[in-house]
């Protein structure tokens, strides 16, 4: 069993910016082992009752540290990795950026963009809120 617990979200204004983390932890995980690809996904505002299916991995960072974003984001957000954590750093944001966004891991890869296969392993979220 792996825990993800999402922090960091809140309002912003237009322009500004946001540093969202995840903490991963649980009896199965290892650091040394770095078996997880790991992924940050939003879920637009009114989707809730569609569950996983309307999430989108918007960025992404495989076992081997390679990173891979979501045109929607791309030169704009930063995934990274540091020992047990995960951080979306996320640069001029737009009003469109507003979302749930979580914390997703699993051993088999993560692809980018809305659909299956879904990461077996999620956080509860954090929202995030950008105002014009």
């Amino acid at each position: 069993q792996v825990h993800l617990v999402e922090s960091g979200g809140g309002s912003v204004e237009s322009g500004g910016s946001l540093t969202l983390s995840c903490t991963i932890s649980g009896p199965t995980y290892t650091r040394a082992s770095r078996e997880f690809y790991m992924g940050w996904f939003r879920q637009p505002p009114g989707t809730e009752r569609e569950g996983v299916a309307q999430r989108e991995a918007i960025a992404v960072i495989e076992r081997d540290a390679t990173t891979i974003y979501d045109d929607s984001v791309k030169g704009r957000f930063f995934i990274s990795r540091d020992e047990d954590m995960v951080i979306l750093k996320m640069n001029s944001l737009k009003p469109e950026d507003t979302a749930m966004y979580y914390c997703a891991a699993d051993r088999r890869g993560i692809p980018t963009g809305r659909g299956p296969p879904f990461p077996a392993h999620w956080g509860q979220g954090t929202q995030v809120t950008v105002s014009v």
